[in-house]
């Protein structure tokens, strides 16, 4: 977090998890909102907007290009969009902070604007790698410069236009996947994404909502450029990966008997919910509804005990950002767990199969990190520090730990997260987790 004090969270042993909570708004979609809504045409109107530091970068980026954006306000925002062409040079280099989603994302949308603009972030931001996101840019014409090692800052150069192109992803990712689609609004001809996998498609179900073209068979999704956007009104869902340091938790944790409500159920986001499932845990869904186009149901989780599996790589992209808490999970559970085919794992904000195995060793559990994964055995907590990298959800997690420990953990370096989960520590503390957070 950019120019902001650290903090540590002290987390006293043992404990349980019960009664009824909403987490904060989906980042994911809280980002596009803002976007989409910046380039529509007409008013968009925002409920359940996250307002963390990574969701507020993003903001604060469309405020920088002329947008007029109230909020925001206990969730609601309300954006004045530009329209397609309504987007003006910034005055000054956009600092995005610790989100890789905003610069990734941003990347694309803002290649064709034919106007300069460079993207930076923090340190950590700073380290995570662009190419995946102007290589394939640079086939459709974008003129980005990166630092020597392919990381920002970003500079984009304008460009008279951009030309559609039909990518196959290497690798299966939601951030560049968007990131084409967001380009492809503003090139001429058809724009056409393939995954390897499924990844969420929260990019493609806002398009729609404000009623943009788009076809999806498959794993393939295309669309045609210079289409208008249309002003709605958008329900943000409360974050599935913020729920899932609760699901864990509770799972975890004897006497836990705990509801999550109006969590994002989108199914490609599911992945955490079907891995612990798997893994013998007693999650009930209740009330299905829509909201915004998105699914999202109410969840109760109750404590169960958890057994090792062998996580099926269908599944990975499915539950990406949420594999720091699963290896909590996997830690409690009977026997082991393995997890392969996540190389992604170690270009997020940390390199979170390295850091986690770090930590886990220094609470004494057994596990041994791979290229791609980590086997993990199941065992007993013991108290201890854990340095989380300035990652939030490695803090998050580690966090959760206590519920199973024998002595309090101490997580330093927790100040990120601010970025994705404003009011953790109250509200983890209100559910029963004995955390204080102090300044360090």
């Amino acid at each position: 977090m950019t120019g902001a004090a650290n903090s540590r969270f002290l987390i006293s042993p043992g404990g349980a998890l019960r009664g009824s909570l909403r987490v904060p708004g989906d980042k994911s979609i809280s980002h596009r909102a803002i976007m989409l809504g910046a380039l529509a045409d007409g008013e968009t109107r925002v409920s359940g907007f996250l307002e963390g530091e990574d969701s507020l970068a993003t903001l604060a980026a469309f405020r920088a290009m002329g947008v007029t954006i109230q909020g925001p306000e206990a969730g609601r925002v309300l954006i004045q969009g530009v329209g397609r062409e309504g987007l003006r040079a910034p005055a000054a280099p956009l600092d995005l902070g610790n989100s890789g989603t905003s610069m990734r994302l941003l990347s694309g949308l803002l290649a064709g604007q034919g106007f300069p603009v460079t993207l930076i972030g923090d340190e950590s931001l700073s380290r995570r790698p662009m190419r995946r996101v102007t290589e394939p840019l640079a086939l459709m014409g974008a003129r980005i410069e990166t630092s020597p090692g392919g990381t920002a800052p970003l500079h984009l150069q304008p460009v008279t236009g951009l030309r559609g192109i039909d990518y196959a992803l290497p690798v299966a990712s939601a951030q560049v996947k968007s990131c084409l689609l967001l380009a492809g609004l503003f090139a001429q001809g058809r724009t056409c994404v393939t995954e390897p996998a499924p990844t969420r498609d929260h990019t493609e179900r806002m398009l729609a909502g404000f009623g943009y073209p788009v076809e999806q068979r498959g794993a393939r999704v295309c669309l045609e450029g210079g289409e208008r956007l249309i002003g709605c009104d958008l329900d943000v869902p409360a974050d599935i990966s913020s729920a899932a340091f609760f699901l864990v938790g509770a799972s975890i944790a004897p006497g836990s008997d705990l509801t999550l409500e109006h969590v994002g159920m989108n199914p490609t986001r599911i992945g955490v919910v079907n891995i612990l499932r798997a893994m013998g845990a007693d999650i009930q869904v209740l009330n299905p509804r829509q909201a915004g186009g998105e699914p999202v149901a109410d969840l109760r989780v109750r404590h169960a005990p958890l057994r090792g599996i062998r996580i099926p790589e269908d599944q990975v992209p499915l539950a990406i950002d949420e594999f720091p808490a699963l290896f909590i999970a996997a830690a409690c559970a009977t026997g082991e767990t393995l997890l392969t085919g996540a190389e992604e794992l170690r270009v997020k904000e940390s390199d979170r199969i390295q850091v986690m195995a770090t930590g886990l060793a220094a609470l004494g559990i057994d596990q041994q990190p791979r290229p791609d994964g980590i086997l993990i055995r199941g065992g007993t907590f013991r108290g201890g520090a854990i340095d989380s990298q300035g990652d939030h959800r490695i803090a998050m997690s580690f966090a959760m730990a206590a519920l199973r420990a024998t002595g309090p953990i101490d997580i330093h370096d927790c100040a990120n997260v601010r970025t994705s989960f404003p009011g953790f520590v109250t509200l983890a503390a209100g559910a029963g987790l004995g955390i204080e957070e102090f300044a360090s």
